[in-house]
């Protein structure tokens, strides 16, 4: 028998992203995402959520633009960090040790030691509730080479990409893989 919960976010896992913006000034900042998604295939889109307290919120809609940066586990305390301070008193990127690298495609820095980076062009926003959900067309995907599999594409199990649980709050990395997408179930079709 299954226990009610209730109503709350114990979506398991979600990803750790770090959204890259430049502020009014032009000064580049950091904030970490756990709210956020693949939402279209085509045109290729994902999607954050961010308050509007946030300090990244003003500098995403007035830009036009933000990166996702995903982080390797190895990472995981500047991307709580990232989390918790505010861009508008620290400078993240220095605080953290990283760098913020210049996007030749939309108005927003990536991180230039992260392995894997999403440079998007904002598209629309949805109020909802208490966040506002930043809806970005994905203009480039950013790989480190050595994180590519044979065909090119990015290999989690390379990546390392930190997951986070909202229910406890605490990073995980991924475990092993258990078979191939659009594949393993083939064998119920017999």
């Amino acid at each position: 028998m299954k226990k009610s919960l209730g109503i709350g976010t114990h979506v398991m896992p979600t990803p750790v992203w770090l959204v890259g913006s430049y502020d009014i000034a032009g000064k580049p900042n950091l904030a970490t995402v756990a709210w956020g998604g693949v939402c279209s295939s085509d045109p290729a889109a994902v999607t954050i959520s961010l308050r509007k307290s946030r300090y990244s919120y003003d500098a995403i809609l007035k830009r036009g633009a933000f990166t996702v940066n995903i982080p390797s586990q190895q990472f995981a305390v500047a991307a709580d960090y990232a989390g918790i301070a505010s861009g508008k008193n620290e400078d993240k990127f220095a605080k953290a040790g990283l760098t913020a690298a210049k996007s030749d495609l939309v108005d927003a820095p990536y991180v230039a030691e992260f392995p894997l980076v999403i440079e998007c062009r904002l598209l629309q926003t949805v109020e909802i509730g208490v966040h506002t959900q930043f809806i970005g067309e994905i203009v480039d995907v950013k790989a480190d080479e050595s994180v590519l599999d044979a065909a090119g594409l990015p290999d989690p199990a390379k990546v390392l990409p930190l997951i986070y649980s909202p229910t406890n709050r605490i990073y995980y990395g991924l475990g092993e893989a258990v078979g191939k997408g659009f594949d393993i179930g083939k064998e119920m079709m017999k």
